[in-house]
């Protein structure tokens, strides 16, 4: 792949008109009749959505959010015609590791403010040189130019970026969609990337377990056996629709901030820990809200949407080659997956299990666990 355009210097400032109609928009709703029982069944509950638009509407500050990202380097670069957003932190100790940070859906770079200055630290050692992309299709790493971004070229553009930065030896980092990210960048790039790490999504079972699997899976497996097949019974419609449709979704959030809110809001709260709590509880409102403005702000919904799940949808189920790389995994409470099953793709070398805390969204939920024990796998494989 190929820098198109050399990265220039990239701030975030929104109009003021651009915010004036975001909250007329909310202020004028039009909330439909509730279904029955109202509850998480049938969606985001409209006694929820109220209140989280009163929020939005009233006492959200994005100038806040967009002063806090200006403490954040951030640059614009394009490869292969494609605009690609990514903020570059340097660590103050000169020999720090290079790393790559790279977000899922319904996220976006914004998962990891809170984590890079733990990562950046000179004194909790390593420290990091951190690189956060937009995926292509997400915030500012639009529109896209065309559809064939799939995880390697998404994967391919970052390893491009790495070298266009003077990384010769790098870490990354992915959870959700960028758990998938992260081992591609180790096959695509085997003589830069030297170590992966993962968070969530790796490993996960699917179908039901035969007697074989059932006597050697411990409780915790199980369960997740049975989460995920919960998941495929009454979750997987979103996916369904992002896959073959993006574009309606595109059209419908665009011009809705409530539709965007709910579209979103439904998982944040169904992915955070604890299972079924109130998704404000862990993550905040402002932090929900900050992300679902930036989809809303960069007209994100149908690209983000298309990049995850359409662009790939072909290539579910094939079997990629084994990256050479040594591989750390860490499965928060609310994750999915089982080591053994996971060693069949990667070469496992630290699997952590954390039981009774943490959800999918772990640079958010749990950043200094994320933190540690990415730097232990770094300690041990460096």
């Amino acid at each position: 792949m190929t820098i198109t355009r050399e990265p220039e210097t990239f701030i975030v400032r929104a109009s003021d008109a651009e915010i004036d109609d975001l909250r007329a928009r909310v202020r004028a709703w039009r909330a439909p009749a509730p279904l029955a029982g109202d509850d998480w069944g049938t969606g985001v509950p409209l006694s929820v959505l109220a209140s989280m638009a009163q929020t939005w509407a009233e006492e959200f500050d994005w100038r806040a959010i967009e002063e806090r990202l200006r403490g954040i380097p951030q640059f614009l670069v394009e490869i292969d015609g494609q605009p690609i957003h990514y903020a570059h932190v340097r660590s103050s100790q000169a020999d720090a590791v290079p790393l790559l940070l790279c977000h899922g859906w319904p996220g976006s770079y914004l998962e990891f403010l809170d984590i890079v200055p733990l990562l950046t630290d000179p004194g909790s050692g390593p420290a990091f040189h951190v690189v956060i992309p937009s995926v292509p299709g997400f915030a500012f790493s639009t529109p896209l130019r065309d559809g064939d971004w799939t995880t390697d070229r998404v994967a391919g553009a970052f390893a491009e970026l790495m070298a266009h930065l003077g990384y010769d030896r790098y870490v990354v980092q992915g959870g959700d969609y960028g758990a998938g990210v992260a081992p591609a960048m180790g096959r695509l790039d085997p003589d830069h990337c030297a170590a992966i790490h993962v968070n969530g999504s790796i490993g996960a079972p699917m179908g039901e377990p035969d007697d074989e699997e059932k006597n050697r899976s411990s409780g915790v497996e199980l369960d997740r056996y049975r989460r995920v097949a919960e998941f495929m019974q009454s979750e997987f419609g979103y996916i369904a629709i992002q896959s073959t449709r993006p574009q309606l979704i595109g059209v419908a959030m665009t011009d809705s901030p409530m539709g965007q809110l709910a579209w979103m809001l439904d998982k944040f709260r169904a992915w955070t820990f604890p299972f079924d709590a109130e998704p404000d509880g862990r993550l905040g409102r402002d932090r929900i809200l900050a992300h679902v403005t930036l989809y809303w702000l960069t007209r994100s919904a149908g690209s983000a949407a298309y990049t995850v799940y359409a662009a790939e949808s072909g290539d579910w189920g094939s079997q990629p080659e084994k990256p050479w790389q040594p591989v750390g995994a860490i499965m928060f409470a609310h994750d999915i997956g089982i080591r053994r099953l996971a060693e069949r793709d990667v070469d496992i070398v630290r699997w952590t299990e954390v039981t009774d805390h943490g959800g999918h969204f772990a640079a958010m939920e749990e950043p200094a666990e994320l933190a540690a024990d990415l730097r232990a796998l770094v300690n041990q494989v460096w």
